[in-house]
């Protein structure tokens, strides 16, 4: 692509949204690193998220997720995909827009749902109400994601490497993260 990454560009949204598979297919495209915070925390603690928040507590994982993502956006360029909560801590969303830039893939519930409601990897929704858990995590955390540097609207038309493109689109509006597009 002749493109240089300046600044690593953080993916955020609600499970679901697409940040881990249009991600690594943005990686590629820019020919950088793909990292996940999700999979940074599960490697060092050796045990799934879900079982940190049975053994730890929600707020263990949150502290060890913000200093996952500092250490990642003080390495190379390159695209983060955060955890579903990530973009709710406000020194993280600072951290974010100091170090890199982030992206809200915008997905819309019935989307959303559509993507988790048949995996049991989702801590938070193993509920007795996961649509309505869903519901209410999206109705809380939208006004966050909101605040985000870019938004890209989701489509369940698009395919992965459609949404990647369109992030990308949103990249040429910024100068400061991508060079030469």
């Amino acid at each position: 692509m002749g493109a240089r990454l300046k600044k690593t560009i953080a993916l955020v949204g609600l499970m679901g949204a697409g940040k881990t598979a249009v991600g690594t297919a943005l990686a590629r495209k820019l020919d950088v690193p793909f990292r996940d915070s999700d999979a940074e925390i599960v490697a060092a603690a050796n045990m799934s998220i879900a079982e940190i928040f049975a053994r730890d507590g929600e707020a263990f994982f949150r502290a060890r997720e913000s200093q996952v993502i500092a250490r990642l956006l003080d390495g190379p360029p390159g695209v983060l995909s955060t955890g579903g909560g990530a973009f709710l801590s406000e020194a993280n969303r600072a951290a974010i827009t100091a170090r890199g830039v982030s992206v809200w893939l915008d997905a819309d519930l019935d989307l959303l749902w559509n993507r988790v409601r048949h995996k049991a990897t989702r801590p938070l929704l193993q509920t007795a109400d996961p649509l309505g858990t869903l519901s209410r995590l999206y109705d809380e955390r939208k006004p966050f994601y909101a605040l985000a540097d870019l938004a890209v609207k989701a489509d369940p038309r698009y395919s992965i490497e459609d949404m990647a493109d369109k992030v990308l689109d949103a990249l040429r509006t910024r100068p400061d993260v991508l060079e030469g597009m």
